[in-house]
Parts: structure tokens; C-alpha cells; sequence
């Protein structure tokens, strides 16, 4: 298999430059969501008990938009105006205390049901809420399962549903790619005998190392207390020839993930000859999300959609960037919104 790095190169045939490429269309303000409940019966034994009171979502800051004090774990999906056949499961970061909904999952949701790619918001639970380590693994594979028994009904492929992670959803997503052969829970239903790989993976400013000198992120340290951690939640440990090709962007200069745990993940993946593309940016720090107006990591949507029409996995007319956004506060390695 042809593993490729391409660091900020061209797309595709006929486009000339990342200028040259259009705006998606706005979503339709009509778009119908549908919300499924992961564990309609009761959570798995032995993933921790639910936190008490409401969902809390943050109102400022970094934390603006970000969801936490999770019970019910869940799926929001949105339905594009044109979808392809494509699906992709969304893991927001928040160092696993809290979910980037606002920041990272929801933008993202936005335009890729522009694009026609049908967007899946994953609500996890998070250990800081004191659930096990165990729990939001859980569920990122029960909610690739409960995608592939609903996808005749979703208008999706179940031959093309993937992830995206960012941060410590990098985590979730690369390990959710990796270690798809592993049972985190006993299953329920029907839908547990399907499988839970993914057909791609996206990993933004990922975490993906819980071996030092990686340790230091708040990742690690919500997932220290279970005793195998640093093995069984680094994803360069589980890398195999069976796992799909994987889309690697970080920033060189990130504060709160060292990039190094991203380049060594990556050369993981080109000595087992697992198809995958690293895109390592000059500057960009931490938490981008799509990207901001005029950065350079905010050229990684296009550069993504490109790696997934050159894998078959989107529809040629669905190539296009995000809109531009202003700059959000950006993270510091001080600052607990995220994976410090």
C-alpha cells in the first residue's frame, strides 16, 4: 500500500491553488437532526456511574459551546440536502472533562453536510464526570456500530463511515481505528455483531500518546486511572496492517500536544505500510478547529477533502473549503480547556 506525506501540496486535478477553491453552500437552515441514544438499556457493567444534575454547556472563553456533566450518551446526526453516501463520526477534544461542541464538532458538522457528507456528532462520556477510562471508548465503538445497522435508513455507505477527531478525540478516533478488534463491552443488540472499524480516520492536533515523554497532557491524566492506560490508549501501540488510512495535521508549535507524538505515530504507520498523509504546519498552536481566517492551519478541511476524494471516499463536486472564521482564544499551555 502507497503510504503519502504531502506537506501543504495540491489537491486535486484542475485545482490550481487552495484560492481557487470555493465556499460551501450554506447548510439549509431546514436540515432535519436525528439524535439516537448509544445505550438505550443501561450502560455497559463497570464503566462508572452518571454524574448528577444537567448537562452543562460552557458560555465563555475556550469553553464557549463546550458540553459537559454527560449521562446519556448519544449520536446527533445532521441530514445534508445532497448526501453522497459518506458519513463521518465527529469526536470533539476537551481533554476528557468537557466536549468541544461549539469549537470543533459542530463547525465541522456544518460543513461536511455542505459537502454531502453526513455528519455525526458523538456526546461521550467523560471521565472527569467520573465515569470509568473505559466509557468513552465504549462509545465511540458502539456509535460505529449503531451507524452501520442504521445506515439504510441514513442514506449512507456502510462501506464509507469514518472518524474525525480532534485533541483528545484524536485519541478516541485512533484508537477506535486501531484496536476495532478488541471488545471494550459485551454486547447488547444486533448491532454489536457488526463491525466497528472505520473506513477512514482524521486526526486533528491528536493526542495519541500516553508513554512519556507524551504524559503530559490532561488526557493522560483523566485515563491514568486505569492501570494499563499507557498501552492500552496509545494509538502508535495497536497500529496494524488491517486499520484504515489515516489523515494526520498538527501544528509544529503546539503547546498543549507535542507534535512529536503525531510524527511518531505517523512513521508507525509508514514502517507497517498503513496508507496514511501527515500534514505538520509551521504554526498554528492548539485547538484550531476548522482553522482561522488567514492561518495556515486552516487550510487542513481542503487538504482533507482531498485525501478522501483520493481515496475514493467523497464525491469529486464535494471538494471545497470552509468558510473563513474569525480567531478564537487561542490555548495556552496554562489554560484548562484544554489537554494541558
Amino acid at each position: 500500500m502507497k503510504v503519502f506525506i504531502k506537506m501543504g501540496l495540491g489537491l486535486l486535478a484542475g485545482l490550481a491553488c487552495l484560492g481557487a477553491i470555493a465556499a460551501p453552500p450554506a447548510v439549509p437552515a431546514t436540515r432535519a437532526t436525528q439524535t439516537i441514544a448509544l445505550w438505550p438499556d443501561g450502560v455497559p457493567a463497570g464503566s462508572g456511574r452518571a454524574p448528577s444534575g444537567d448537562e452543562r454547556v460552557g458560555r465563555s472563553g475556550t469553553g464557549a459551546g463546550a458540553v459537559s456533566n454527560i449521562s446519556r450518551a448519544r449520536i446527533e446526526i445532521l441530514r445534508p440536502a445532497h448526501p453522497d453516501g459518506t458519513a463521518a463520526l465527529i469526536i470533539g477534544g476537551g481533554g476528557l472533562f468537557r466536549i468541544e461542541i461549539g469549537h470543533e464538532s459542530m463547525p465541522t458538522a456544518e460543513w461536511l453536510a455542505a459537502l454531502g457528507v453526513t455528519p455525526v456528532i458523538l456526546y461521550y462520556r467523560l471521565p472527569a464526570d467520573g465515569w470509568a477510562p473505559v466509557a468513552p471508548f465504549q462509545d465511540a465503538q458502539r456509535a460505529m456500530r449503531v451507524l452501520r445497522a442504521r445506515a439504510p435508513s441514513l442514506g449512507i455507505d456502510p462501506r464509507r463511515i469514518g472518524v474525525i477527531g480532534f485533541s483528545s478525540g484524536g485519541d478516541l478516533a485512533g484508537i477506535t481505528a486501531t484496536r476495532f478488534g478488541h471488545a471494550f463491552y459485551a454486547p447488547t443488540d444486533a448491532a454489536d455483531q457488526l463491525p466497528s472499524r472505520p473506513d477512514f480516520a482524521g486526526l486533528i492536533y491528536p493526542v495519541t500518546s500516553m508513554q512519556p515523554p507524551y504524559d503530559t497532557t490532561r488526557t493522560y491524566r483523566e485515563l491514568a486511572a486505569q492501570g494499563d492506560a499507557r498501552t492500552a490508549y496509545t494509538v502508535q501501540s495497536h497500529v496494524t496492517t488491517a486499520m484504515p488510512p489515516v489523515f494526520i495535521a498538527h501544528a509544529a508549535d503546539d503547546p498543549i500536544v507535542d507534535v512529536g507524538s503525531s510524527l511518531a505515530l505517523f512513521d508507525t504507520l509508514r514502517r507497517r505500510r498503513v496508507p496514511a498523509e501527515l500534514h505538520v504546519f509551521e504554526n498554528g498552536g492548539h485547538g484550531w478547529g476548522l482553522g482561522t481566517l488567514g492561518s495556515r492551519v486552516g487550510n487542513w478541511p481542503s487538504l482533507f477533502v482531498g485525501w478522501l476524494a483520493g481515496h475514493g471516499l467523497l464525491a469529486p463536486q464535494g471538494v471545497s473549503a470552509p468558510p473563513a472564521t474569525a480567531s478564537p482564544t487561542p490555548a495556552t499551555p496554562d489554560d484548562d480547556g484544554d489537554d494541558d
